[in-house]
């Protein structure tokens, strides 16, 4: 069958910060001072990146999440409706703080990252029950774990129970799991899990170094349930792990600026490819085409390509775009 056209519904839960970036010159070490070069405030948060994305690849998106009743929650609302995106299931908490991520972005484009969750700890089980009809509505589920991981699972339990298909992006791992599977009764409600390397070694208890490792790790990850295995490995591509086998897809050589957001930009990209119909593979390259093109520009969802703009770049490589 062809691409559909239609606008996928496309529901994420999860988190909403708001970005301080620094570009330096390299990484302090423990103790040191050094001058930045440039300072940003910008919209981000792996839910919010995520819903961006896929927005501005032509999903018709609704947001379950909170944000502190301050300043950055209101321009982080906006920001969002700005998309397009629906928030309405978006929670205001009185007297907490919206969550904040300070980012150093050194000049090879390599980024360290410190979160302080705010509003995005309140994320918890009624809220989700709350927002039941909304995750039910929708055709897809993206969900993340800067939220808590109850929260989460609950809201897979409530998709995968009406038939709403699921990307789950477990990012950033939580203490508590790291080297331990997540629960396979959670992963085997999973139809895409996408993980980098770092966070499939974590969840496989596998170091991924190269290429076989990835594979190993992402065959254990399917082997507990997950449908299908995505696992981004940066300048390395990608690799894909389904009931086909596993295979790589090579990275698209571009000038990195900034990497923020750029596994959060596949990963939207990715859920609207699928939604329409694409197979994996088509998917997976118009996704690393639009994480590409985030790697060039400084930032979150400053970063974040539109349609046309990953139209433009595929052709520019003499791809042809798929719908």
């Amino acid at each position: 069958m062809p691409p559909s056209t239609a606008r996928p519904t496309i529901t994420v839960v999860g988190s909403i910060n708001m970005d301080l970036v620094f570009r330096t010159p390299r990484m302090p070490v423990i103790g040191e001072t050094i001058t930045g070069e440039e300072f940003r405030q910008i919209p981000g948060g792996k839910g919010a990146n995520q819903a961006v994305a896929a927005a501005r690849q032509g999903g018709a998106v609704s947001f379950v999440g909170c944000v502190g009743d301050d300043g950055f929650g209101l321009q982080s609302r906006a920001c969002l409706s700005a998309d397009q995106i629906d928030v309405q299931a978006v929670t205001t908490m009185a007297q907490t703080s919206t969550g904040v991520a300070g980012i150093l972005v050194d000049a090879s484009g390599h980024n360290c990252i410190v979160l302080a969750p705010g509003a995005n700890a309140c994320v918890s089980l009624p809220l989700i029950d709350a927002a039941a009809p909304v995750i039910q509505s929708g055709q897809w589920l993206i969900c993340q774990l800067e939220i808590p991981l109850a929260s989460v699972s609950h809201a897979i339990d409530i998709a995968h129970e009406q038939g709403v298909r699921v990307v789950f992006n477990p990012a950033p791992v939580p203490e508590a799991v790291k080297g331990l599977p997540l629960n396979d009764a959670m992963l085997a409600k999973v139809d895409y899990l996408i993980v980098n390397e770092t966070e499939a070694g974590q969840l496989a208890g596998i170091e991924v170094t190269d290429l076989p490792s990835a594979a190993l790790a992402a065959k254990t990850l399917r082997g507990r349930g997950a449908a299908t295995v995505l696992l981004t490995m940066g300048e390395h591509g990608v690799l894909i792990a389904d009931t086909s086998g596993e295979r790589s897809m090579p990275a698209l050589k571009v000038e990195v600026v900034d990497t923020t957001a750029a596994g959060d930009t596949f990963v939207g990209a990715l859920s609207v490819g699928l939604a329409h119909g694409l197979g994996i593979d088509a998917a997976a390259m118009e996704a690393q085409c639009a994480a590409a093109l985030a790697v060039t520009r400084l930032g979150a969802q400053t970063s974040i390509p539109s349609r046309a703009e990953v139209e433009q770049f595929m052709r520019s490589l003499a791809m042809t775009p798929s719908r």
